[in-house]
């Protein structure tokens, strides 16, 4: 048997040439004689199905792929000899392609042959065959695979309908039910209300508090349409970062802060998490705050809250950092159009790039940055337009002087002021890639870097420029709003970082605060004690039954016999500090800082040292979970509200809703 024969045999069911030309023989040597009868009849041979009897034609020049053809619409035939069909073709075209590789390299004939017998082995191509057969085809399986698919990679609804698709399912697995948009919103919810189950559950068994973050988005199409989108912020208990999103509610514009804040709470309740709320963040706005004032009272009357909710209100660093940063560019607001202008009039021809190139050298600068126009709703794409631009001002001037068409170059004040700005933009920049450089950020990174924004604003504030001094004295005036809402959540979450403990607050607060310094230590001091004693009662607040809806306020018999003991537990907490043994909270405080020169997880470390500070280590859990930013770090310096995909956008809002945390759950389930 020659090798060319047998690579011409090993082809005979992968390429659709006559039958002739491949049998050497009065046999039929492709498989898809195993399913029809060659039937002479006269002159003309026809192929009879041994499944449906349909006749077909079994001409040795009219091939076999209408035989195939035939075999996959056939619904008499059982799916199994399909799937023996595919494997053993597959085996075929597998042989051929390494034959054809052999013979070109210039292999020996007796290796090839070998290598065929390796392929072709008759036990191997059984044991596979017979897998094959096992498989039972599951319609309601897959047909939740497809709307998994859907969800996890945000595709549309409606992609079930188009006519590519339904072509290519039916050739993929002709026993499948294409299924309608509506079959598959239906669903998706249903694969919602059970992913939300494993949610709930998990939620429970949190062995700490949760935190949530509340974050406004917008439709594609209708900018008027908002959605409420609130995260569950935990650290679980392999002492990990986590977040799920719970809820994704369409919000009515005219509803006031009051119905916001009322949809926040049934939907605390609905999850049943109301009594392990640790902190929520919101963005920087008053009607953000009216909202969570709200919220903290009404979960303070239950006495869900420690230290009275001192830590519940968190505002969003991130978004801080960005108001501020607008701030900065609405100061540019007259010198930006000439920026702009300059760059796009350098850009418009060859020649006059070659002449402003000239002129840069002739000026020596060195700068290796491009000259591109900036995207303005990403404000460090509008931060890397002015830093290039900054360092090629002499080359504009010159243009200007020899280019009488140029005339949009800014005047040598415009530019003093615009290098000033473009410098607090490049702090702005620096801080916030280093507060977003992970998507699961601890509360203790965020103290220093904040504490080095407040100085620098208090030194801006000091600059001979009254155009300047203005703009650092508004951007002062937010950043101190903040800090007088945040700045106590800030020191305590910097207190449980081993490598600074009380250190970095005695450090900062002297030179933020001057000559009142040790009151605001003692304030932080007194805040870490009184929630570390809150832990170390087993916080009874949060332990008491709580039946009651959050409307309902206290009985008229007033404090239960529990209530009137919560006095007592502390007392005999203090009374047993005062007798001689150290809390968790002294040993930590009186023993060495952790060295800083070494790689450094704060988690992996509370996680390690959890039984020698089991106490304290309840604490650093829920205060270290505390979201200081809201924002991904995709979305760092992006202007506005982020945006409901387009697809998604049109449908109802419970879709929506389910596709959307459906979405994040199935996500962070396959990433863990």
């Amino acid at each position: 048997m020659t090798i060319e024969y047998l690579l011409v045999e090993s082809l005979a069911d992968v390429m659709d040439v006559p039958e002739a030309v491949i049998v050497k023989s009065s046999r039929l040597k492709s498989v898809v004689w195993n399913d029809f009868d060659r039937i002479k009849k006269g002159d003309t041979f026809v192929a009879v199905c041994r499944h449906c009897k349909k006749k077909l034609s079994g001409s040795s020049t009219s091939g076999t792929s209408h035989l195939r053809n035939h075999l996959i619409r056939c619904q008499r035939r059982s799916n199994h000899g399909m799937s023996q069909f595919i494997t053993s073709r597959e085996k075929k075209k597998e042989a051929t392609l390494a034959i054809t590789n052999y013979v070109d390299q210039g292999q020996k004939k007796d290796d090839v042959l070998n290598l065929v017998n390796i392929r072709f082995d008759p036990e191997q191509v059984k044991d596979e065959t017979n897998n094959t057969l096992n498989y039972n085809f599951d319609q309601r399986r897959s047909r939740f695979d497809l709307a998994r698919m859907i969800i996890l990679h945000g595709y549309p609804l409606g992609m079930v309908e188009h006519v590519g698709f339904r072509v290519f399912v039916k050739n993929l697995h002709p026993l499948f039910e294409l299924v309608s948009c509506n079959r598959v919103e239906s669903d998706c919810l249903e694969i919602y209300v059970k992913e939300k189950q494993k949610v709930n559950e998990l939620l429970d068994k949190l062995p700490g508090k949760i935190s949530l973050s509340a974050d406004m988005w917008t439709a594609t199409d209708h900018l008027e349409s908002s959605y409420l989108c609130l995260t569950a912020h935990y650290i679980d208990e392999s002492w990990q970062l986590s977040k799920k999103v719970l809820n994704f509610m369409f919000v009515d514009p005219s509803h006031t802060e009051d119905l916001h804040s009322d949809a926040i709470m049934n939907c605390l309740m609905d999850w049943d998490i109301d009594r392990k709320l640790f902190s929520m963040t919101f963005d920087c706005s008053s009607n953000s705050d009216y909202i969570s004032l709200r919220i903290r009272d009404r979960l303070s009357q239950n006495r869900f809250l420690y230290c009275n909710g001192q830590l519940f209100d968190v505002s969003c660093a991130i978004d801080l950092l960005n108001l501020m940063a607008q701030d900065a560019l609405e100061a540019l607001c007259d010198i930006l159009p000439k920026i702009r202008d300059s760059i796009q009039c350098i850009k418009q021809s060859r020649e006059v790039q070659a002449k402003f190139n000239e002129m840069a050298e002739q000026v020596k600068v060195q700068s290796q940055k491009g000259l591109s126009v900036d995207n303005p709703s990403q404000w460090n794409s509008t931060y890397a337009m002015l830093g290039a631009a900054v360092e090629y001002r002499e080359a504009f001037s010159l243009l200007q002087e020899s280019d009488v068409g140029y005339s949009a170059c800014p005047t040598e004040e415009e530019w003093g002021r615009t290098c000033v700005i473009t410098g607090f933009l490049k702090f702005f920049f620096e801080v916030t890639n280093i507060l977003t450089k992970t998507n699961f950020p601890t509360s203790n990174i965020f103290f220093p870097e904040l504490c080095d924004v407040h100085l620098q604003l208090m030194e801006w504030s000091k600059n001979s420029d009254d155009y300047i001094k203005a703009l650092a004295f508004k951007m002062r005036t937010k950043f101190e709003e903040y800090w007088d809402k945040c700045g106590l959540a800030l020191a305590v979450s910097a207190m449980l970082d081993p490598r600074f403990k009380m250190k970095l607050v005695e450090y900062y607060y002297p030179q933020i605060y001057g000559v009142v310094a040790v009151q605001r230590i003692d304030d932080v001091v007194n805040c870490v004690k009184a929630l570390y004693n809150e832990h170390s009662i087993c916080s009874p607040l949060a332990s008491i039954d709580q039946g009651l809806a959050w409307q309902v306020g206290s009985s008229s018999s007033g404090k239960d016999a529990r209530d009137r003991l919560m006095g007592f537990d502390k007392f005999l907490h203090e009374s047993s500090q005062s007798e001689g043994s150290k809390s968790d909270l002294d040993k930590y405080l009186e023993e060495p800082l952790f060295p800083r020169n070494v790689e450094f997880n704060v988690l992996n470390w509370w996680k390690v040292h959890t039984p020698r500070y089991p106490i304290l280590s309840m604490m650093a859990r829920n205060v270290l979970g505390i979201p200081m930013s809201k924002v991904a770090s995709d979305c760092a310096f992006r202007s506005g509200r982020r945006v409901v995909d387009r697809e998604w956008s049109s449908l109802k809002p419970a879709t929506i809703q389910a596709l959307v945390c459906s979405q994040d759950w199935i996500r962070s389930e396959l990433e863990s």
